[in-house]
């Protein structure tokens, strides 16, 4: 287990906007970051980062808490995973308190470890062997490798032994059925054998740095063996949601706010050499999605660099109609016939290389438009085919002032009338939306329910709405100080309840705690307790106590339910109400108000509730029974009315 100290320097040290700056583009926001949300696909930017209280919300899923609930969500870490990896980003020393138990590690912890192992594996064979050194690392100086570059990617080499690797991992304890799930060995019978013998190694990282899976290339002339080969479909890596070399790019793709999307494992490594290090690869299979998405969390501009030959080319054309599908800005930037972006990257100067890639990247209309018209040069028909094809492309574009824009240009570009080309767009948009295609459609915003179980659901969620508003007021003006206006009943001569105004001055936690008190209320919500108590613990040993801390300091489990309180009235801002003219209300403006309006509401439930539970007894009451619980409910009644008055709302007995 890992130490409470190592924990509490974790909790100490993290940022939270440094952790999801890694995984997000955060940008400024009033106090607050906004981004893309990680765990949806949008278009705008609905995700919420508050680092002075050191809590994200995203509004899109609901998701939200502190950045080891941000990593435990997007990562998938468990807890101590999320503390290990929070610890290795802020340079802490991780102390250990007894024997770690086997079965506490999960299956996809134990994937994750033995794939760790692998990784130093190969780059311990690749420099340490004979066969490593002379076939692994002379194939790496080859393509123009510096050490330091192989050491920054971890490239290895596999011995060309059928059991090497597989004998050793068991040899150190790691276990078979692991090392078959991750595809490093292959199980057949009762035969098992290595599946990437005799080959150099490219490690696979998820954005946070882990090992997810390899890549590697055979290096010996075998129409038998693949060119390439990389690891099987596993519980931790799904090749359709990776990007080769995104953890090493990440940083410079948001600072740059450009992707530069190759095909292979050496073009990545080669840019990154060359000091370009906004580039990750599609990893030789065809772009996904969720790839694309990938780097939209980061920025929205993406630029395709495919080898000159044909087959790169087309290959460009149907990754871009994807990335137009995502709402993203796309360019196309080809090579000289012959090259590819390793080849044309090894021979050229940085400073060349940045300047080419500057003057070349086209945007994809031209790019396509004169792809395809040499193509049909001649020919009316393949011409008519053409257009449509980039008109099919346009229809991608989800914005429709850059549909517009496109259209106009295709236009120019391809001497044919803007009538025309608004017209097929037209007729493509109205057939997708036939056949049930992915197109923008309103959605409702208001739906409005009246069944009897909806409506009966309400009320008895009233009470934990009131609880909740509680909670907040708590979280964000607890250690505030207000003069307190209450009424207090008393007796009459006539023995008639009267009201009489008081004024304290108080800090709200404190008013908050001598009212629920007063009355023996407790919070019936558990999370609302739980955080309720930690509060005030929080605020008895300090009445100062800095609330922004708090969420920081919390369990995981409550992380969540308090980013999502404290975050609630900061989703104004994602909507820019000021430009529509529309001013927000202040929350600060009544405070004192608010919480008295909310203790008055939960009395008034809970008298509500005895009149119900008192009267319930009657029926099975002795006539002198009956009279104490007539007099005991019309006292619950005129107690009632009173709260009501103060309410401004009817009774109905």
């Amino acid at each position: 287990m890992i130490s409470k100290t190592t924990i509490d320097k974790v909790y100490d040290q993290m940022r939270v906007e440094e952790v999801i700056g890694d995984f997000v583009q955060l940008k400024r926001a009033g106090s607050n970051l906004k981004g893309l949300s990680p765990f949806s696909n949008e278009r705008t930017p609905s995700f919420m980062v508050s680092p002075v209280k050191q809590i994200w919300k995203d509004f899109s899923s609901g998701k939200g808490g502190n950045a080891i609930a941000f990593l435990m969500e997007h990562e998938h870490f468990t807890y101590p995973e999320a503390i290990r990896y929070l610890a290795k980003k802020y340079n802490i020393d991780v102390e250990e308190t007894g024997t770690p138990s086997d079965d506490k590690a999960d299956e996809r912890e134990s994937l994750y470890i033995v794939s760790e192992y692998a990784q130093q594996y190969f780059a311990q064979t690749l420099h340490n062997t004979e066969q490593g050194k002379a076939v692994g690392l002379t194939y790496f100086k080859e393509r123009g490798f510096t050490p330091e570059t192989i050491e920054k990617f971890h490239l290895g080499f596999s011995l060309d032994e059928w059991t090497a690797f597989t004998d050793t991992a068991l040899k150190n304890g790691y276990k078979l059925e692991f090392l078959e799930k991750t595809g490093l060995t292959i199980v057949k019978d009762d035969r098992r054998f290595d599946r990437f013998k005799g080959r150099v190694m490219f490690p696979i990282h998820s954005m946070s740095g882990r090992v997810l899976g390899f890549g590697g290339r055979v290096l010996v002339q075998d129409k038998k063996a693949a060119k390439y080969l990389n690891s099987p479909e596993s519980e931790i890596y799904h090749k359709s949601k990776v990007l080769y070399g995104i953890y090493y790019a990440k940083q410079a793709i948001a600072k740059a706010d450009n992707c530069y999307l190759v095909e292979g494992y050496t073009d990545v490594i080669q840019m990154h050499q060359k000091g370009i290090e906004n580039v990750v690869a599609s990893s030789g299979t065809a772009l996904t999605p969720d790839q694309i998405r990938l780097i939209k969390r980061l920025t929205p501009n993406i630029t395709v660099l495919y080898d000159g030959d044909a087959a790169g080319l087309r290959a460009s054309l149907r990754g871009v109609d994807l990335i137009l599908e995502e709402g993203m800005n796309v360019k196309v930037c080809t090579f000289p016939e012959g090259e590819d972006p390793d080849s044309f990257a090894k021979k050229t100067a940085c400073e060349d290389l940045v300047l080419y890639l500057e003057q070349n990247a086209v945007d994809f209309i031209r790019f396509k438009a004169s792809l395809l018209m040499e193509e049909s040069q001649g020919d009316p028909i393949k011409k008519a085919s053409t257009i449509r094809d980039i008109v099919e492309s346009i229809s991608k574009i989800p914005d429709l002032i850059k549909q517009e824009v496109y259209v106009r240009e295709c236009a120019s570009i391809m001497d044919i009338s803007e009538a025309v080309l608004f017209s097929t767009l037209s007729q493509i948009l109205k057939n997708d939306a036939f056949e049930g295609q992915k197109v923008e459609r309103r959605k409702p915003t208001l739906q409005v329910s009246h069944t009897p179980e909806q409506q009966a659901q309400r009320t008895t969620n009233r009470l934990e709405i009131l609880e909740h508003d509680l909670i907040k007021y708590l979280l964000l003006y607890g250690n505030r100080t207000c003069t307190f206006t209450d009424i207090v009943l008393l007796t009459d001569e006539e023995e008639q309840l009267e009201e009489k105004e008081v004024q304290q001055e108080l800090k709200v936690y404190e008013k908050i705690f001598l009212e629920l008190q007063e009355d023996e209320i407790e919070f019936t919500n558990p999370d609302f307790k739980a955080i309720y108590q930690l509060l005030m613990s929080k605020f008895q040993e300090n009445p100062d106590y800095n609330l922004d801390h708090f969420a920081a300091e919390l369990p995981v489990e409550l992380s969540e339910k308090v980013s999502e309180i404290i975050m609630e009235d900061e989703n104004y801002q994602l909507d820019n109400w000021l430009r529509k003219d529309i001013v927000a209300k202040d929350k600060d403006a009544k405070i004192d108000v608010a919480i008295a309006d909310i203790i008055l509401n939960i009395r008034s439930l809970l008298v509500k509730h005895l009149v119900s539970h008192t009267s319930e007894a009657l029926p099975e009451a002795t006539p002198e029974e009956k009279q104490n619980i007539l007099e005991e409910v019309m006292s619950y009644l005129q107690l009632q009315k009173i709260l009501a008055k103060r309410l401004n709302v009817v009774v109905n007995y």
